[in-house]
């Protein structure tokens, strides 16, 4: 949603109409919809999965990164709590899928020609620091269309990106824009260096609030009882040694 917003140049749109504002030649020059466009989905579970949903709807072709390797239409299902009528259920949206938990893994991705990199995975060990300078120059190196750069979302972690990193590429324009809920660290620092890079949207890491959060968890919750019950595995199950 985030991406949708800046490739309509609303925050610009908003200070106009504060102003009393009736300019469209502003809107004109860089203006794009995500028709065509490639989103790299890295983190392919639930969550991502509904982003995969909404950007499929929108036109856009989807890659998907995976941990693990997801050979066949079987493996590729999702074992998890769904809501009905959203997500991947059966893994059928993506283009192309992918997996590693090496960074070269990670850098061939990258160089897949993304528009879109939204990043979805937990905060391990091997996430931590997983995207910096090199990953965005690989990102930027191969972006699909030349008249806009790419874009990164951020839902994961603040310590998945060298946030260093990403304000040098924001503001060196080898990123066309990032949306951020999550930062390192958090709070952010009044004085931080990102709330000031080039066109960057930040939220104080709230994208899970919301009032269905709550009863969903109890929906789960009643879901796994029934399967202790009947001595069936649970489902979306924390393993503390993966660390999610």
């Amino acid at each position: 949603m985030n991406w949708l917003v800046s490739s309509r140049k609303y925050a610009k749109g908003y200070e106009a109409q504060k102003s009393h504002l009736w300019d469209r030649s502003a809107y004109k020059p860089g203006i794009h919809d995500q028709v065509g466009k490639k989103v790299g989905i890295l983190g392919y579970g639930s969550i991502g999965r509904q982003i995969a949903r909404v950007s499929h709807a929108l036109g856009m072709t989807v890659y998907a990164y995976t941990a693990t390797p997801r050979p066949t239409p079987e493996s590729r299902h999702d074992t998890g709590y769904i809501v009905p009528g959203t997500g991947d259920p059966d893994g059928s949206i993506p283009a192309s899928w992918h997996y590693g938990t090496d960074r070269e893994s990670i850098r061939s991705f990258l160089s897949t020609g993304l528009d879109h990199l939204v990043v979805s995975l937990p905060l391990t060990p091997q996430t931590n620091r997983l995207l910096g300078a090199e990953e965005f120059a690989i990102l930027s190196e191969h972006s699909h269309h030349h008249a806009s750069k790419p874009y990164v979302t951020n839902i994961s972690r603040g310590r998945v990106i060298d946030q260093k990193a990403l304000v040098d590429a924001l503001n060196s324009g080898l990123l066309g824009g990032a949306a951020l809920d999550v930062t390192d660290p958090e709070p952010l620092p009044k004085d931080d260096p990102l709330w000031e890079a080039s066109n960057v949207q930040i939220s104080p890491h709230v994208s899970a609030l919301g009032v269905e959060y709550f009863p969903r968890s109890l929906d789960i919750l009643q879901v796994n009882l029934g399967r202790i019950a009947r001595g069936e595995p649970l489902i979306n199950s924390y393993i503390r040694g993966k660390g999610y």
